[in-house]
């Protein structure tokens, strides 16, 4: 089994992420800026994808590290994130690192991205440069308890009876359970067929955004929340609407929704033939999400 550097292994991915991977047999290293604070599974070590003195110490010795960072919520965030990945990627280098495995964004190749979709791209590029092969995983909404894309529709549907929505409601995506980017995550690391490749997933729904709603609203309340679309409303007022209406803040706001415009749906089912495994609908991803959030409550 290999030595894992986890990044952002408190986040929403990361803190269920290396649960699994110890289960799995691997060696994992929880990558922190305040170890002293870390109270889950793995061995914590300091680091800060923003200061790149600190990666060296922090990846010393591993053998695949999974880069799980992004600066969404900070204006500029491209420019931050690209400067991370740079410098992630050179330590890794250096350090011997064998693969990197990146969760990204879906998004058709050639398609015009948002700024949220393009960085993401960017970063793919970037963590590579200093020649550490690249394992992508692209996904788009991430399905589970505690994750940004899913607190906006829980927080929509419970504190709004009903709702004026702008037409990027419309748009297909393709979401995913936070459960099966975590089982697909583990089953590329160190996996050879996996080494250098860009590997799509998603679950088995494809929904506009409206639909999305309408599913969380019946298995939160047990009916459907009216509502009404409205041809205008740029991503500014709808990212004011949304600090309105729910806890996410204006910046975080304003780049998701920047991306909401564009369809991005699995194009490349080949990561089936890497990872199998069936992925949960979005309606159960929906109750396990609630079923996790009730048990976190009580």
């Amino acid at each position: 089994m290999s030595t894992v550097l986890v990044t952002g292994a408190t986040g929403f991915v990361g803190s269920r992420l290396i649960p699994e991977l110890v289960a799995a047999g691997h060696s994992v290293r929880a990558m922190t800026r305040r170890p002293e604070e870390y109270g889950g599974p793995g061995e914590p070590v300091g680091g800060d994808v923003h200061d790149p003195d600190s990666l060296g110490p922090a990846l010393a010795g591993a053998d695949v590290a999974i880069y799980l960072v992004h600066s969404l919520g900070d204006d500029d965030f491209e420019a931050k994130d690209a400067a991370a990945a740079r410098a992630f990627g050179a330590a890794a280098a250096e350090a011997g690192v064998r693969q990197i495995v990146y969760l990204g964004g879906l998004g058709a190749d050639g398609q015009e991205l948002s700024a949220h979709l393009r960085s993401r791209r960017e970063v793919e590029q970037l963590l590579g440069e200093a020649g550490v092969p690249v394992t992508v995983l692209r996904a788009a909404i991430v399905v589970g308890h505690g994750g940004i894309s899913w607190e906006l529709t829980r927080q929509l549907v419970k504190n709004l009876p009903a709702m004026v929505v702008p037409r990027w409601v419309g748009t297909r995506t393709q979401p995913i359970a936070v459960d099966d980017v975590v089982g697909y995550l583990v089953g590329v690391v160190d996996n050879e067929r996996a080494l250098g490749r860009v590997l799509e997933i998603g679950g088995p729904d494809r929904l506009t955004y409206l639909s999305m709603l309408q599913i969380a609203a019946e298995e939160m309340t047990g009916r459907k929340v009216p509502i009404v679309q409205v041809p205008v409303l740029t991503p500014r007022l709808s990212s004011y609407w949304l600090a309105l209406v729910t806890d996410v803040d204006v910046t975080t706001g304003r780049n998701l929704i920047d991306s909401m415009g564009t369809e991005v749906l699995v194009t490349d089912d080949s990561v089936r033939s890497v990872v199998p495994r069936e992925p949960l609908t979005y309606r159960e991803a929906v109750r396990r999400a609630l079923a996790e959030r009730e048990s976190d409550s009580s």
